[in-house]
């Protein structure tokens, strides 16, 4: 194991999620990798969304609930450069084994981590 793999895998942490011998492997790799990541940057991606609500003049506070579910979504799942820059700070805490997982299942990943964005930013800032 390298340096930098080894260094990454202790400063991200435990296994978040239950793993099985029935679990997919995308389902181990976001429970082992993304789970802990996103946990790890939680602070990041929370002041990242206000920062993009403060840039696009949204005031996110005086939104109805509904309102505020369609302006999360929209900022993740619409605003590229906002949905690419959300996935860098996930993608940079990867070690390179992961990533080249990452790259055979981009799709599939990519609906996972966004997904696990949304739920993170409702649950903490919305509900």
């Amino acid at each position: 194991m390298t340096p930098r793999t080894e260094l990454i895998k202790n400063f991200r942490g435990e296994t978040l999620g239950k793993v099985s011998e029935h679990s997919s492997a995308e389902e181990v790799f976001q429970n082992q990798v993304l789970r802990p990541i996103l946990k790890l940057q939680n602070e990041l991606i929370l002041a990242m969304f206000q920062s993009y609500l403060k840039q696009n003049k949204i005031d996110f506070d005086n939104l109805s609930v509904a309102h505020k579910l369609l302006s999360l979504e929209n900022a993740i799942q619409k605003d590229m450069k906002f949905k690419h820059e959300l996935k860098g700070i996930i993608l940079g805490i990867f070690t390179l084994e992961e990533y080249q997982f990452y790259v055979l299942n981009a799709a599939n990943l990519n609906k996972r981590i966004m997904t696990m964005l949304i739920e993170r930013i409702k649950s903490q800032l919305i509900l």
